[in-house]
């Protein structure tokens, strides 16, 4: 059934076309991902089919009585409200049963009160949630607070973070009954837990969800469809971000074949008009009319990709060390005596839940708050570049190019090129018009990648990246990505974007309990594989482990096509993978005792990584030889 229909959708603003012509249909069970350059008008459309704004033309079709809600990126909140008001308010008169009797509960449990008045109140309303069916309602409220780390329903809205706003507004739109969802960027301000959690949730909702998030792995998991703007029109394409990949490699390729064929026609044709012939007749004068179309026919513009090439600065033995560094805010730890000296060409990812002191971190890396104890020294040579998650020092009353130009009015590229800061911001996708607009009016991804821009001019040898991918779109992340793997200095990156961890870092900082920073080799996916195999350590009995489990090869036939060397090479490699498996076992229970052992941590994941390109080569031999027995 058709819950949503897109007809011709226009919209521009000023001079600067969004799209033109814009026309789909979602179902009601269809998961929908957006794609698309910032400033491609992904966020103005999800506007246009929540009814928050209007097209200049086209129209939007909702199917009868169907409710949608919708997250915007930034969401409008009472400063007056509390948490649970901001999350259980709503026109529907269901959501408000639940909020009044969620009131009487806390008011009962706040005074420990026995007041019978409360108590035949609350009585009477649980009595209509049961009228009304309302109990699933509320059980699922309780749970996404929870997942969403939402515990403090009394607090008041003005005195939140923008990333626990985020999160209020996340769980009204998950919580308010609804047939279909929209989400821009659901997934900015969450630890890499509650995302798994909501990728999980969103795969279970019984209703259509037209979503823009950068995070790839969520829109692998989750989307059924991908709609891609263009800055003109919409293609949609089956499957999730890896397929949407596939298909646009192919069309890619479709369309260098196309090109090669239109021009050997152009020069068969244009030598059949260098031959002479005249066009006497209608067939020569169509001919010719049609070689004049396939010659001055427009050409597809390449599409334009943001070209970073800037350097890092040299970088001397003595980086940033961390002498027994402890912060605390009121009875919260956030670290405890945190030991670390970086090391040149240090990756390092830091996750951890959302408060838990990631971002403290950095900013007592860039002395813009101060350890409770202990200290941080920096080495005479570390520039750090720090890219925060407020972008602060972008003026909105300041034109694009004077950001930059108060920065360097030239600026040098890795490969020793002197630009200007106008063609410096060229390279970053910024036109020359766009370059004397305020900063007040770029797009969230513009202003992002703007100030990607301003720390990097610098040439930094220290780059402290919070939340990198927040706002950025699929195109400029994958540059960027690019960047990072030449980069020459040393990479702190706070991110729950998992795809891109796994791309750019080689150890993982985890903030535990108590303060505590433990570290593992790897990258992101390795993290969660040596927690996995801890999990189970703990659960086996401590006398005698049991052998790992061998691969199951298929049962031989009778006259099997593997030769005797190979039968032997099999039984060969069955008992070298339960070995390797053993030891990758041992290595988990090994690291997760080495505590701040950080040469026996780095000994371990050497080990850890070849003996895991050991395992891949052998299970796919292994797994050769197992189908031709």
């Amino acid at each position: 059934m058709v819950l949503l229909t897109v007809e011709g959708l226009q919209k521009k603003y000023g001079l600067k076309h969004l799209f033109e012509d814009v026309s789909f249909g979602i179902d009601d069970r269809d998961k929908i991902g957006i794609i698309g350059a910032n400033g491609s008008g992904k966020s103005t459309l999800l506007k246009i089919l929540a009814g928050v704004e209007t097209p200049d033309k086209g129209k939007v079709m909702v199917a009868n009585q169907k409710r949608i809600a919708y997250l915007p990126q930034d969401s409008p909140y009472n400063p007056e409200d509390t948490v649970l008001q901001a999350i259980l308010k709503s026109s529907d008169k269901v959501m408000d049963l639940i909020y009044e009797y969620e009131v009487v509960c806390k008011e009962l449990e706040t005074k420990h009160s026995d007041d019978p008045s409360l108590l035949e109140r609350m009585s009477r309303l649980a009595h209509e949630l049961d009228v009304t069916g309302a109990w699933e309602l509320e059980s699922n409220a309780k749970t996404v607070l929870g997942k969403l780390g939402l515990y403090d329903l009394t607090a008041i809205m003005g005195t939140l973070s923008g990333g626990q706003r985020k999160r209020v507004a996340l769980a009204h739109a998950l919580v308010v009954p609804s047939d279909g969802l929209i989400l821009d960027e659901p997934t900015n301000h969450l630890d890499a837990d509650s995302v798994e959690w909501l990728e999980q949730y969103i795969r279970r909702y019984q209703g259509a969800v037209l979503l823009i998030t950068h995070d790839r792995y969520f829109l692998d998991r989750v989307a059924t469809r991908m709609l891609e703007l263009d800055g003109r029109t919409a293609t949609t394409y089956t499957g999730g971000y890896s397929s949407y990949l596939q298909q646009k490699a192919e069309q890619e390729e479709q369309a260098i074949r196309d090109d090669r064929k239109r021009q050997a026609l152009v020069r068969q044709e244009l030598d059949w008009m260098r031959s002479g012939c005249k066009a006497r007749t209608t067939k020569q004068k169509a001919r010719m009319l049609r070689a004049e179309s396939l010659v001055y026919a427009p050409k597809k513009e390449k599409t334009k990709e943001l070209d970073i090439g800037l350097g890092a600065g040299r970088l001397g033995d003595k980086i940033i060390e961390f002498h027994k560094v402890s912060k605390s805010y009121g009875d919260k730890v956030l670290l405890r005596d945190f030991e670390y000296h970086l090391q040149k060409g240090d990756r390092i990812g830091i996750i951890g839940p959302n408060g838990s002191g990631k971002t403290t971190l950095f900013e007592m890396i860039t002395e813009r708050v101060k350890p409770d104890s202990g200290h941080i020294d920096m080495g005479k040579t570390v520039k750090i570049g720090y890219y925060d998650q407020q972008s602060r020092g972008l003026d909105d009353d300041k034109r694009v190019i004077e950001c930059i130009q108060a920065e360097a009015e030239q600026i040098t590229t890795k490969d020793g090129t002197v630009l200007s800061a106008s063609k410096m911001l060229e390279r970053f996708l910024f036109a020359p018009a766009t370059q004397y607009s305020y900063v007040r009016t770029l797009s969230g991804g513009e202003r992002r990648r703007l100030y990607l821009l301003r720390q990097l001019i610098g040439s930094p040898n220290v780059l402290l990246l919070d939340e990198p991918t927040n706002d950025l779109d699929i195109p400029t992340l994958r540059v960027l990505e690019d960047y990072l793997d030449s980069y020459q200095g040393c990479l702190m990156v706070v991110s729950h974007d998992r795809y891109f961890l796994d791309r750019t870092v080689e150890y993982i900082f985890a903030f535990e309990e108590n303060g505590t920073i433990r570290r593992y080799p790897g990258n992101y996916t390795l993290y969660l594989e040596l927690k996995a195999s801890e999990g189970k350590a703990e659960q086996k009995p401590l006398k005698k482990a049991p052998e790992a489990p061998k691969p199951v090869a298929p049962v031989l036939p009778k006259q099997s096509k593997l030769s005797s060397k190979e039968k032997r090479e099999l039984e060969q490699l069955e008992r070298s993978i339960q070995v390797a498996e053993s030891r990758q076992s041992e290595i988990a229970a090994q690291l997760a005792s080495a505590g701040s052992d950080f040469a026996l941590q780095q000994k371990l994941g050497a080990e850890l990584q070849v003996l895991q390109q050991q395992l891949e080569k052998e299970m796919a031999r292994w797994s050769a030889l197992a189908e031709q027995a």
